[in-house]
């Protein structure tokens, strides 16, 4: 059985989530979805869509598609879908998980990897985040759930732009960029998205294109450099270019970005020198210790000593993996590019270490 492609899809109250699974449950798209709910808030599907019977934890939906809701926990509700599918008694093709509107994805991402039996089976496709336009900006500063679940996603849907003018937008699209420089922005309309836009995106696949938003690049790109012999990250700072260590905002000129320092924060990391590998090993190992549990996302496409071969590693979390890429093309540029997502990360000593494992 090849594995069966999983899509967290995280959000907070309001933000449209609940439209985007009733579609799922109910629309002729033909694709069997199996739909893991873990939401017993208001908004529960259930009362709408499924029968009233609560002793079903599995419910199979006219269009072919699966809802269950998680009575134990999730591992134990993937295992029993499998099951089930293997025995031919459900039919399904792929798997959403909706987290509830307060809920860290970090955990529901981790058990993909930790967990050898869901690993067999499940293949973790990516975590699509929904923001409210309206309340996005109120829930952020409130929420670091809202934040946390923002610096996760591999793809953000902003709904409900037809309630805020489009520099409020804007203004909301450039902070969410500050904070996941590597997830692409959509604004849909009331969680009306094509399927095709939600699934398959491969998030979380060990592939050697690191995927900024170029915008954000040239956005803060104020041309200002380093002291120290080479030029890395320098237009790529999340915080307008200016000198590691600054609070994000602190002398920006973007008006609309000022006011928010938000915990959740990306930087980059280039470097045109080699890393030495060991070292770097050895670093990233104790910076994930360390800072493990604020690390959200974290990514890279490194330009190793000795190496023909671009050598990528991504993590969540206190989770991290790498594997050889492909190899250098001629004339290429090889150049070290890494993403870090994260609470609070000191951007100075991650940026001093890695300075230290170049070769």
């Amino acid at each position: 059985m090849s594995l069966i492609p999983v899509t967290i899809l995280t959000g907070f109250l309001g933000s449209g989530k609940t439209t985007l699974l009733k579609r799922l449950l109910t629309e002729a798209h033909g694709q069997k979805i199996a739909v893991i709910e873990n939401e017993f808030g208001e908004e529960n599907i259930d009362n709408e869509i499924l029968v009233a019977d609560t002793e079903e934890h599995i419910v199979q939906m006219s269009n072919g598609c699966v809802c269950c809701t998680i009575r134990e926990d999730l591992r134990e509700t993937l295992a029993d879908l499998v099951k089930q599918k293997k025995a031919g008694t459900l039919n399904f093709e792929r798997v959403v998980i909706e987290t509830t509107g307060v809920a860290d994805p970090g955990p529901v991402a981790q058990t993909f990897f930790m967990d050898d039996e869901i690993a067999e089976s499940y293949l973790l496709d990516a975590i699509v985040t929904l923001v409210d336009a309206k309340h996005g900006n109120q829930q952020l500063d409130a929420r670091q759930e809202a934040r946390r679940q923002v610096g996760f996603a591999d793809l953000i849907f902003m709904s409900k732009t037809d309630l805020v003018s489009g520099d409020e937008a804007d203004a909301l699209a450039h902070r969410i960029k500050h904070m996941n420089p590597r997830a692409p922005q959509k604004r849909v309309h009331f969680g009306e998205v094509p399927l095709k836009e939600v699934f398959d995106l491969k998030g979380f696949n060990l592939n050697a294109k690191l995927d900024i938003d170029p915008e954000f690049l040239k956005d803060d790109n104020h041309g200002h450099k380093h002291g120290h012999g080479h030029d890395h990250g320098h237009q790529h700072g999340p915080d307008c270019g200016h000198d590691h260590g600054h609070a994000h905002g602190e002398h920006c000129d973007h008006p609309h970005h000022h006011a928010h320092d938000d915990d959740v924060k990306s930087f980059v990391y280039k470097s045109a020198k080699p890393f030495d590998a060991t070292k770097l090993e050895d670093f990233l190992g104790s910076m994930v210790q360390i800072y493990g549990p604020r690390m959200l996302r974290y990514k890279g496409v490194l330009h190793v000593k000795g190496m023909d071969r671009k050598v990528v590693f991504q993590g969540v979390h206190q989770l991290m993996g790498s594997d050889m890429g492909p190899k250098w093309a001629a004339g290429e540029t090889k150049v070290s590019k890494l993403v870090f997502i994260g609470i609070e990360l000191p951007q100075d000593l991650f940026q001093a270490g890695l300075d230290q494992c170049l070769a």
